[in-house]
């Protein structure tokens, strides 16, 4: 980790969001989102179920997949309900299966595994050369600069503080509505300084992982995240964790969308740390509705 500064208010925020309380063995409770959407961003309900998971493993193993159902748009008002079940403790691998209830239903249902540490053999997809991180302004420093053009709503956003610092490679592509190849690069690390916990680090990347990959799929029809004639939402998110990283330091996150049909879109992100390693992968398929007319944001 080199010159991270200290966690800003919003980071913290997460943190504390993250720390769940535990009700029983197996059950535990997550804070209310305070993120301004209408509905539970799922970037947190999967980080949640991440810790909720890891709450009930040895600590020496860690987490290497989750596969994860969004079922039901959260409710922010409400606090989130995880219910672990302890599916197999063997003797090289650890799985669990987390349900994650408000009002009495199941809005997201996850499947996750847990490794024990072992020597094997060792290669990767190369990391594509891009400009570091320090070379590119931040999200908050486009949006008022020169992409002052783009609709208010997304402005106003990424004029907030966040937890996770974004940067931009291709940052073009909001300069113009004409349809692009679905693909893009951004910079991302948490937003000051993280505790050492593995599981952390993971669910922070978890976080972060859901935010621009739907995204990626609307650049090949011109379209942006905040688009009011567009009805997006994650249906599923799956993650493996390849190598020890910290979600502190900056890491490189290259998506891009092979396919989108039958109001889905399909996409797929290789995350790198600032030393070339492939440190984690995420698809996720996500609805890609048009909407006749169109519906507020908040």
């Amino acid at each position: 980790m080199t010159d991270t500064p200290e966690a800003s208010p919003a980071l913290r925020t997460l943190l504390a969001t993250l720390t769940l309380e535990r009700l029983e063995d197996n059950l535990f409770r997550g804070s209310r989102s305070n993120e301004g959407w209408q509905r539970v961003y799922g970037g947190l309900v999967l980080s949640q179920s991440l810790v909720a998971a890891a709450l009930t493993v040895d600590p020496s193993r860690a987490i290497h997949s989750l596969h994860g159902y969004f079922l039901l748009a959260g409710d922010p008002e409400r606090e989130i309900i995880y219910d672990v079940e302890r599916i197999r403790d063997g003797g090289s691998f650890t799985t669990r299966r987390v349900r994650a209830i408000q009002h009495g239903r199941a809005i997201f249902s996850m499947s996750a595994s847990f490794h024990k540490p072992e020597d094997g053999y060792d290669h990767q997809s190369a990391m594509p050369d891009v400009p570091p991180p320090e070379s590119l302004p931040s999200a908050k420093e486009l949006m008022s600069g020169v992409m002052a053009n783009l609709p208010e709503t997304m402005r106003a956003y990424w004029r907030r503080e966040h937890p996770i610092d974004v940067r931009i490679v291709n940052a073009g592509r909001y300069a113009s509505r004409e349809p692009q190849a679905p693909a893009q690069s951004i910079w991302i690390r948490a937003n000051g300084a993280l505790p050492e916990s593995p599981y952390l680090h993971q669910a922070i990347l978890a976080y972060a992982s859901d935010f621009t990959l739907l995204d990626t799929a609307l650049i090949a029809h011109g379209k942006l995240l905040f688009d009011r004639d567009i009805q997006l939402a994650s249906l599923d998110h799956a993650m493996w964790f390849h190598r020890p990283f910290r979600a502190d330091d900056w890491l490189l996150y290259v998506q891009d969308s092979p396919s989108a049909y039958g109001a889905r879109g399909y996409c797929r992100g290789s995350i790198f740390d600032r030393r070339g390693r492939l440190v984690a992968s995420a698809v996720q398929e996500g609805l890609m509705r048009r909407r006749e007319t169109a519906f507020p944001l908040k």
